[in-house]
């Protein structure tokens, strides 16, 4: 609006020194007068570059109307004798409305192109979005079937691991009571049974992870769920010297259909990580909210952060960055939430606080 209005200054302004110029200059200089009376063409050509036909053949009319009483008062008005300027009146119009409509021409032109050019940017982000979903869905179905190649296995490993694991612990806990606590033979037979145990940790998790076992689905609170989860790892927080801040306590009571020893489960190995990722004196924090289709729950802790060359891979089975960890448990986790039709999102940088939403759709 602003520029419009210094425009059409700028064009009476300049309509009305070539006025003055003509009116001001004694007759007798008729050159000067030929030279002002083609300066009129400047502010025409202007105004019909910058408002179209409309603003043209307006332009036309006012020089025309200014130009005028110059022609009959100044001149004499002798129709024969200043035919030629007469005649110039009519050039002002004519080129007035065709360089107005050229230019109104133009104006359309290139707004047709840029809408055109903002519907197709609009149809490349659509087609962004659909692409982004077609790459979720491959990596997804990527994930199912190295799920199914797992299950295949989980069988063979459920037979041939489990039970000779059994039967080592079972012979090392004989073997412990004939050696006193103290020596190296107990030790190590204590090392033996540890290491025993923790590998039939990882058979469980990998048995989990393979098997695809259907969820027994049910009203769940989501709130009792986690207080359930705040009472398992309150003592192994205040032990490592860390503040478990469940903010959940004051939001509504979250109610939805799920299984609720599968999503414990699922929130107990997100609460575990961030409790071995937060050094003493930091926190982790535990809070709720509900959209208007989805309840979310929100772990934040205060610890080390993930580095973003390897975030991508953290629920990669069998990925881990921990001495002791098998690298299925977020593995685990995502399924067990995907399970529930819901999301699981990691925001992470290193040195930094790390934060887990999972999203669980209300029905």
């Amino acid at each position: 609006m602003r520029s419009s209005s210094l425009r059409i200054a700028i064009i009476f302004s300049a309509i009305l020194c070539i006025s003055l110029l003509h009116y001001l200059t004694p007759l007798h200089l008729h050159y000067l007068h030929d030279i002002y009376q083609r300066f009129y063409y400047i502010p025409i050509i202007l105004a019909a570059l910058w408002f179209g036909f409309r603003g043209g053949l307006g332009c036309a009319i006012i020089v025309s109307i200014a130009y005028t009483p110059h022609i009959l008062f100044q001149w004499g008005g002798h129709f024969t004798m200043e035919m030629e300027k007469y005649l110039e009146i009519l050039l002002y119009n004519i080129v007035g409305s065709l360089t107005g409509l050229l230019s109104q021409r133009e104006q359309e032109r290139s707004l047709q192109l840029q809408q055109t050019a903002e519907g197709l940017e609009e149809s490349y982000k659509k087609l962004q979005t659909q692409s982004d979903r077609i790459i979720a869905v491959e990596e997804q179905l990527r994930r199912s079937e190295k799920l199914s190649s797992l299950g295949e296995m989980a069988a063979v490993l459920a037979h041939e691991i489990r039970n000779p694991l059994g039967s080592i612990r079972g012979t090392a806990e004989i073997l412990k009571d004939d050696y006193p606590p103290g020596t190296q033979k107990h030790e190590f037979i204590e090392i033996q049974i540890k290491e025993t145990e923790r590998l039939n940790n990882v058979v469980e998790d990998f048995l989990k992870m393979a098997r695809q076992q259907p969820f027994e689905m049910s009203s769940c609170s989501i709130t009792e769920e986690l207080e359930t989860i705040v009472k398992l790892t309150e003592n192994l927080a205040r032990d490592q010297g860390i503040e478990l801040l469940p903010e959940f306590r004051k939001s509504v009571k979250i109610i939805t259909q799920g299984d609720g020893e599968k999503l414990r489960q699922a929130f107990l190995n997100i609460i575990n990580n961030a409790l071995q990722a937060t050094l003493p004196g930091g926190t982790v924090s535990i809070d709720t909210r509900m959209t208007d289709s989805a309840a979310e729950i929100t772990f934040k802790d205060t610890g080390t952060g993930i580095d973003s060359t390897i975030i991508d891979r953290i629920f990669e089975p069998f990925f881990t960055t921990k001495a002791d960890g098998t690298g299925l448990g977020l593995a685990v986790t995502r399924k067990i939430i995907e399970g529930h039709g819901g999301s699981l999102k990691i925001d992470s940088k290193p040195e930094s606080a790390t934060t887990v939403v999972v999203s669980l759709p209300l029905r």
